[in-house]
């Protein structure tokens, strides 16, 4: 009976590290670039973690890496926000964080530009593992495949 507990818990670990190895190693400046590539957009990019915390109250400690572009004048909601929170804790409070930052927009673009409010509720916060995103554009939700396309 030792034995074959013994050989379960060695097959066992066998698999988590196997599962640790097929891991997708994602570069979000490289999503970034594709989205700008495919859909012609000209943003102003957010060059530090700093700049999240200022502008979505995201601690720069649950942040492994990120990509965000924001337009620079604020003729239409164009944000883009894509993130790789440090673990799944971290993930939890950045989506928090988008979503707020996600209902804002709405908020203030069904009160005053009533045209754009489609596009808002086109798009979305969205969490997939440690990756999380909020894209509010024009196609936004081809935006997002091109991300998923990277992540999955």
């Amino acid at each position: 009976m030792k034995k074959v507990i013994s050989i379960v818990s060695a097959f066992v670990l066998c698999l988590a590290i196997f599962t640790g190895c097929g891991a997708k190693e994602v570069k979000l400046s490289e999503v970034m670039d594709k989205i700008n590539s495919d859909f012609s957009l000209s943003l102003q990019k957010l060059e530090s973690a700093d700049e999240l915390n200022t502008y979505y109250s995201i601690d720069t400690a649950d942040v492994k890496q990120f990509a965000a572009e924001i337009d620079p004048n604020n003729n239409a909601p164009v944000e883009i926000v894509l993130i790789e929170a440090v673990d799944a804790d971290a993930a939890a409070r950045v989506e928090s964080a988008l979503t707020t930052r996600y209902n804002a927009i709405y908020s203030q673009y069904s009160s005053y530009t009533p045209e754009q409010l489609d596009m808002v509720k086109a798009c979305k916060v969205t969490k997939d593992g440690n990756f999380v995103s909020m894209i509010v554009a024009d196609k936004g939700s081809e935006m997002l495949d091109v991300f998923y396309s990277y992540v999955k």
